[in-house]
């Protein structure tokens, strides 16, 4: 992509999340390249999060309706939207309190049904680029993040990944290790495919990564041309699992 195709106009949904709101105000700190836009379902929040933004809409990942106008005459579009499991009992004495998800809120409702309602809306306003942020361990279907409220969360997650790599779309998906609230650009990263970093981890080198590195990612997939697929590669999945 030539410098001359900037500014791009893009679109984070999840805006409010921990690593969408990095993504937001990384993309904002460089207005020759990016013109930004976010999405979230609480203005309080918002507010709360990125202060006072003109740039931000308020939306439903759920509801397609509300996806329309926040995706007009966007370029690119970055999705970090994920269900958030809750505390959803009380804990038997010595054991950790018991997590799920809310009714409407489980993964297959937001990380399939409402990636591919981003992804349609997409299509529908020529949005020319999606970024996907998904994570490691979708191969998997032990793994333990699917067991939380017996949401399958990976599972879904992978799903959406293919519907997106079906889609036509030219796209780049980011897998992250587990996510770190840590100061980013400290570490090497690695890269790997279809989850071997956790099948057969380099010694002593942890599956996690900080989210201000999966944010740079972001960026630097936007920029740069070598994030996109290639015109030749053959169906399947193309994602990179980062981690540090």
């Amino acid at each position: 992509m030539s410098t001359s195709a900037f500014p791009r106009t893009v679109l984070v949904t999840g805006v409010t999340g921990r690593t969408g709101s990095l993504v937001f105000q990384k993309l904002q700190a460089q207005p020759e390249y990016f013109t930004v836009r976010g999405l979230g379902r609480s203005p309080e929040k918002q507010q709360q999060v990125l202060g006072e933004q003109s740039t931000c809409f308020v939306g439903d990942i759920r509801k397609p309706e509300t996806l329309v106008e926040p995706l007009q005459g966007c370029d690119v579009l970055v999705i970090l939207t994920s269900a958030i499991p809750v505390v959803v009992g009380q804990p038997e004495p010595g054991q950790r309190p018991p997590l799920g998800f809310l009714t409407g809120e489980m993964p297959e409702d937001v990380d399939y049904h409402g990636q591919v309602h981003q992804i349609e809306a997409a299509k529908t306003a020529g949005v020319e680029h999606i970024i996907l942020v998904g994570s490691m361990g979708g191969t998997n279907p032990d793994h333990m993040l699917n067991k939380i409220g017996d949401g399958n969360i990976l599972l879904w997650k992978r799903k959406a990944e293919q519907y997106l790599i079906d889609s036509g779309i030219d796209y780049t998906i980011i897998r992250a290790g587990g996510l770190l609230d840590q100061p980013g650009s400290k570490r090497e990263l690695l890269v790997g495919k279809d989850d071997q970093l956790l099948i057969e981890p380099p010694d002593g080198i942890p599956t996690s990564i900080p989210r201000a590195d999966v944010a740079e990612l972001v960026v630097r997939a936007i920029i740069e041309p070598q994030a996109l697929p290639l015109p030749d590669f053959p169906s399947g999945d193309r994602g990179a699992d980062p981690v540090d």
